[in-house]
């Protein structure tokens, strides 16, 4: 008898891992997914079997990625979605088509970033800086929320470069320069993703921001600073790590250095509760 049931169970998880289903396996959404680190941190994880989403903006470049994922040896299932997250209807697409096709997620990595624009304003008056780094990051995690669990983690791609938020300026009531709104840009995202870890507790998901490593040779470090920068793989790898690792499973509401190669201390505002609060507020008044 207990050798039948024995059996049964072999056969049983067999064909699990057969159709890639291995019970390890897990759900990961990485935006900005078709080249730099989000395309490095896509392919690991393809490559341990996991099941990614790639999300990009324009479809045959999206496409050309998922052919190239495809072809890794024992790669998880790949799907693709496209999305503008400058506009604020293409993001809550993506929300909803994402909660269409899963009733659960167990990674987010918000790694669409931008610097450099031909139009540095969004058809919402936003600077495209604070519209794509900060608030569709912030909306998309928001809408996605219901989907995660204690165990499951929101990665929010941050910057060295981090500089303190002027609050009309992310409202678009005020014009930056290029680096200026980059840097303010980037600490807000630091600065909502403690707010919201500090809102859940044990409740929700790890929240962790993260610098993935200065100058690294992304399309946007190239076109912005006409330099090679560093490997990517740089930034790719400590995606990954954040993404599956055990010793992150308690690092929520904290900033991760690549530079320096663990948790560190960002922008003295991430840290000011209150500040955090009110920047929130702001962009719940932005999404609302």
């Amino acid at each position: 008898m207990l050798h039948s049931i024995f059996l049964a169970i072999t056969l049983i998880t067999c064909s699990l891992f057969a159709e890639g289903e291995s019970p390890m396996q897990k759900t990961i959404l990485i935006t900005g997914s078709t080249d730099g680190i989000g395309l490095e941190a896509a392919k690991m994880l393809v490559s341990k079997g996991h099941h990614v989403l790639l999300h990009g903006r324009n479809p045959s470049k999206l496409e050309k990625t998922k052919r190239t994922l495809s072809a890794i040896p024992g790669r998880g299932k790949i799907e693709t979605y496209v999305a503008d997250l400058s506009k604020r209807a293409d993001i809550e697409a993506l929300a909803e088509s994402v909660k269409v096709n899963h009733e659960k997620l167990d990674v987010l990595i918000n790694n669409a970033g931008v610097l450099d624009s031909p139009d540095p304003t969004t058809p919402d008056g936003l600077d495209m800086r604070f519209a794509v780094n900060t608030v569709a990051p912030y909306l998309l995690t928001k809408r996605l929320l219901p989907l995660f669990g204690p165990s499951g983690r929101i990665i929010n791609v941050s910057s060295a470069s981090q500089a303190s938020v002027q609050l009309e300026a992310l409202a678009g009531k005020k014009k930056l320069s290029r680096n200026t709104a980059y840097g303010e840009s980037k600490l807000a995202l630091i600065m909502w993703s403690n707010h919201l870890a500090h809102s859940l507790k044990e409740s929700g998901p790890v929240v962790i921001s993260v610098n993935p490593g200065s100058l690294l040779g992304t399309k946007m470090v190239k076109e912005g600073f006409g330099i090679q920068g560093k490997d990517i793989r740089i930034g790719g790898t400590i995606l990954t790590r954040l993404a599956l690792e055990e010793e992150f499973v308690e690092a929520t509401g904290m900033y991760y250095d690549n530079d320096k190669r663990r948790i560190g201390s960002p922008h003295p505002d991430a840290l000011d509760a209150e500040k955090c609060k009110e920047l929130t507020n702001t962009l719940d008044h932005l999404v609302s």
